[in-house]
């Protein structure tokens, strides 16, 4: 399953740049507050928003992925410490003495 997201995320990547390499000619980048660049060409532009996208994408997924790494190290603790019950369980006539359980009213 890693490999086929891996080679699904290379033939994207491909894609993109093969997309950008046949679109290089300059072009005119307007920003807010009518600030333009001149003359930049269109590879630049289209592979500079690619990677913002990624970036942006992995900004908004990395929220979940705390989240998910949390609860399953909080899971694997139980787990061991469930584990740990079972492989020393508590004997009851050993363990405790009559006293701490109920103690001895007295007379």
């Amino acid at each position: 399953m890693r490999y086929l997201v891996w080679i699904l995320r290379l033939l994207v990547f491909i894609v993109v740049l093969m997309f950008a390499l046949k679109n290089t000619g300059p072009v005119d980048v307007n920003f807010f507050a009518d600030h333009v660049v001149t003359g930049v060409p269109l590879i630049v532009v289209m592979l500079s928003v690619f990677v913002l996208g990624v970036v942006f994408g992995l900004l908004v997924a990395a929220p979940s992925v705390v989240r998910r790494r949390r609860e399953a190290n909080k899971l694997r603790r139980d787990l061991a410490r469930l584990e740990e019950k079972l492989r020393h369980p508590n004997v009851p006539g050993e363990a405790l003495a009559p006293e701490t359980v109920a103690p001895l009213a007295p007379l």
